[in-house]
């Protein structure tokens, strides 16, 4: 059965449904739990950049080689068969402008590509049948591979359709060449999908926007409010020319943010990393602030930042006793896991999950010992001399059973016992769990964050975006390269 969204991604919902290069310096001197030496090279060294193109480039051959060519639908995972997730789409589409400039594949190619998948998404039926690809320009969470109709029961999502959008949006703006056809159909294109979306439809208990509609039940009964990965899915809403929400929807979606400390960083409250990561995948926060960062003398970027440093404190702390956590081990986001099963390991009785949103914050922590490469791939912005040594340490220490065809798989565990039967991925004599499955929403990250870090691609792109700069303007953010942009 398909996971709803907020069970793949929030454990608050979950339960609510179910009732700085001295770290290199350190690192150099660490080993890992299997005595594999690490010793990365600083950040800028060409070892480290031809780890970083590696990385990239097998990243994005997931996406490149996965995709259904004539439709443009991007699995959910592999290598097991999956359905299509819309969120994994737009993260495809986010990551072919990066295969041009990296020449991966030819712009020619990532055009064309591009236009069959926005032309798909732009014909697919929408109507409350139930059995279509979408409703009032919003998506279903995850489709057919091959006819892109609506898997079994899923909803249509309000947080994977902006995330799909996002993507939809990088390349309207990527594909600028005006003497091209195919380039100026991909624009427009891209310009009647975003502007078919009717948000004022999806926010029944305005200005909020409900976290999801079913045609057999209606409107989810929760809305977007408090801060998590849903910033980019009110940018959106907001900036949009047709069905744009009131502007007091984003002061009604920060009254309910938390703001504290945790492990010595103080910032707000979500426990796993790629709440602070998603919408930062297209929107540059550094320097821009809205009226509540202004007031607490921060920026989404920065509070970003003290999220991921904060993570690696409390690994380097490891209050529970987790095999292997440290500075070169760490990590917690929503993620492969081995189990659902409670084992006695080393005397100690402790509880294992599969797909679960994992994270350690001052507001929860959900942990058992899974660590997952996208916390730290989608967090190189925010700190590349923490974040990029941890990832060659783990490739190196690990080798093939974390890092193989499309670069970093989902997650590890070295707590699992390999006397224990897992229910997904494999266990390794000596070294814990391993993923078997790659991500496409835990890829996508990876690759698009660790090129934003080297050359700034995707947010350069973005903030040349009109609809981006409205929604920014009118949730009443300003200073930083947003200076003179706003009415």
């Amino acid at each position: 059965m398909a996971r709803t969204l907020r069970e793949r991604y929030s454990p608050a919902m979950i339960r609510l449904q179910l009732g700085l290069f001295g770290t290199v310096l350190a690192l150099a001197g660490s080993t890992c739990s299997n005595n594999h030496p690490v010793g990365p090279p600083p950040p800028d060294s060409t070892q480290t950049q031809a780890f970083l193109d590696t990385v990239e480039q097998r990243t994005f051959n997931y996406f490149w080689n996965l995709t259904n060519a004539s439709n443009g639908l991007t699995p959910d995972r592999a290598p097991s068969p999956s359905f299509s997730s819309i969120a994994a789409v737009g993260f495809a589409l986010t990551a072919y402008p990066i295969g041009v400039e990296r020449s991966y594949v030819t712009r020619t190619e990532a055009r064309d590509r591009t236009l069959a998948t926005l032309q798909f998404l732009w014909t697919a039926t929408q109507d409350s049948s139930g059995l279509a690809t979408g409703y009032r320009g919003f998506f279903y969470h995850f489709l057919d591979m091959n006819t892109g109709a609506r898997f079994q029961t899923v909803e249509l999502s309000t947080i994977d359709s902006p995330l799909l959008l996002a993507g939809v949006l990088t390349c309207q703006s990527y594909f600028d060449n005006v003497a091209d056809s195919g380039e100026t159909q991909v624009r427009r294109l891209a310009d009647s999908i975003y502007r078919r979306v009717n948000w004022q439809w999806i926010s029944p208990r305005a200005p909020l926007v409900a976290m999801g509609w079913k045609p057999e039940s209606q409107f989810l009964g929760y809305d977007w409010r408090g801060y998590n990965e849903a910033m980019i899915l009110y940018i959106l809403a907001l900036g949009s020319p047709t069905f744009p929400i009131d502007s007091t929807a984003w002061a009604a979606w920060t009254a309910d943010y938390q703001w504290g400390t945790f492990e010595g960083q103080t910032h707000l409250g979500f426990a796993p990393l790629f709440g602070h990561q998603y919408s930062h995948v297209w929107i540059d926060f550094n320097g821009i602030a809205d009226p509540y960062m202004q007031a607490h003398g921060s920026d989404y970027f920065q509070n970003s930042q003290r999220a991921t440093l904060a993570q690696r404190a409390y690994a380097v702390a490891n209050p529970n006793g987790w095999k292997g956590y440290g500075a070169n081990l760490w990590g917690l986001s929503a993620s492969d896991g081995p189990a659902d099963v409670t084992l006695t390991v080393g005397g100690r009785s402790r509880q294992f999950h599969t797909y679960f949103a994992r994270g350690a914050s001052f507001t929860e922590i959900q942990d058992d010992g899974t660590i997952t490469p996208t916390a730290l791939g989608g967090s190189v912005p925010f700190a590349p001399d923490i974040t990029i040594p941890t990832l060659y340490a783990m490739r190196r220490a690990y080798g093939a059973n974390l890092f193989s065809t499309y670069g970093f798989l989902d997650a590890l565990n070295p707590t699992f016992p390999t006397n224990a039967a897992p229910s997904m991925g494999h266990v390794v004599a000596g070294l814990g769990w391993f993923d078997t499955d790659y991500l496409g929403i835990d890829q996508g990250p990876i690759l698009a964050m660790i090129e934003n870090y080297r050359t700034g691609l995707i947010w350069r792109l973005m903030r040349g975006n009109p609809y981006i700069v409205k929604g920014l303007c009118r949730a009443g953010f300003t200073g930083g390269w947003l200076t003179g942009k706003c009415p």
